[in-house]
């Protein structure tokens, strides 16, 4: 689920401004922005090209269906300069940027970069077709305090992942927190993030004074934070502030390129943004927890609107992220009640 959170101090930059299905953007020398569709409320993802010496390198690939392959064809074909994509970098394992990985990679004969437990992640998922992966959702959902017919529901359709998401490639060129990657001489280091996803690259050059965000920091809604059913007692909202943090290390003056939203200034404000929002959230989800309440009765607390069926299981992730991290914190209980369910009170 994608908050929107209160930007008034970030600084957009109008001439950078990104939209679907035009030409490549020059967001600075040898570097190109374009943005994809994607079937879904967050209705876009951006993606990035470094110019090489002799061809390219692409972060991140847009989701797996017939209109991003069909994009991609015919821009290998004909927009790209009539150069090679030399290398392609998958930021995290989501199908909006890993998604066609493996698809592209043949096409092109890319090398492909990603960080180990990513291309883990994402060959599990591609593959993964067990009855037993739908039954753990099933029981986190029911624990969650779904109602019966939305448990079934979102049981039938089985692992939404492979709809989304061919399997990766079945070789990566690893990368780790303090890795250069060098393209056309420029260095670019990479920076991991954690909480949206478990080890996702963001890139930054010093020389150049920017930052490929990936899902990090995005420029008005804040990434999704969410517990999912293998890992149900799992803290990632501790891990994403505390590696939201360590991005203040870089200058307030980077130019920020997200993958979702406008590329924009004000690298420290937008984290303050984002810490203060998840604090605010917190302190929701214990007045609404109560004397005891279901993950389920605590969510509209933290999302007052009406949610699609898409958009649930992000806003339950994300709810349960919020109440596992205030149990981390002693500010909350849980206990299963007769009926299974898992109830959340006030310590």
């Amino acid at each position: 689920m994608n908050d929107e959170v209160d930007s008034g101090t970030i600084r957009t930059i109008a001439d950078l401004h990104l939209t679907s299905h035009e030409p490549l953007k020059t967001m600075s020398d040898g570097i190109f922005g374009f943005r994809l569709p994607l079937p879904f409320a967050l209705n876009h993802v951006n993606l990035w090209l470094l110019s090489g010496t002799d061809g390219w390198t692409l972060i991140d690939t847009g989701i797996d269906d017939q209109p991003t392959r069909d994009f991609w064809s015919e821009r290998l074909e004909a927009e790209i300069d009539n150069r090679p994509i030399e290398r392609l970098v998958a930021t995290h394992f989501h199908p909006d940027h890993m998604g066609l990985a493996g698809w592209l990679v043949e096409q092109t004969g890319a090398e492909f970069y990603a960080t180990r437990t990513e291309w883990l992640l994402a060959r599990a998922l591609s593959h993964d077709t067990s009855e037993a992966f739908v039954e753990t959702g099933r029981q986190f959902d029911h624990r969650a305090g779904l109602a019966t017919d939305l448990v079934e529901a979102r049981a039938q359709r089985g692992n939404l992942y492979r709809t989304r998401a061919s399997a990766p490639p079945s070789q990566l060129l690893r990368l780790q927190e303090g890795d250069d990657l060098v393209v056309n001489g420029t260095a670019w280091r990479v920076l991991i993030g954690r909480g949206h996803a478990p080890e996702m690259i963001s890139l930054y050059s010093a020389e150049r004074g920017i930052l490929i965000a990936a899902d990090q920091v995005l420029q008005k809604i804040s990434p999704n934070i969410s517990v999912w059913p293998a890992e149900p007692y799992a803290d990632p909202l501790a891990d994403y502030i505390e590696s939201l943090k360590s991005f203040r290390d870089l200058p307030e003056t980077t130019l920020v390129l997200p993958s979702h939203g406008q590329p924009f200034e004000g690298l420290h404000a937008r984290i303050d943004q984002l810490i203060h929002h998840h604090h605010e959230r917190l302190e929701r989800a214990i007045d609404a927890a109560g004397r005891g309440r279901t993950a389920v009765d605590i969510m509209p607390a933290l999302f007052d609107r009406e949610l699609d069926t898409h958009q649930l299981g992000f806003a339950l992730g994300e709810a349960l992220a919020h109440l596992n991290h205030l149990i981390n914190l002693g500010h909350l209980t849980r206990n299963l009640d007769g009926g299974g369910v898992h109830q959340y009170a006030k310590a």
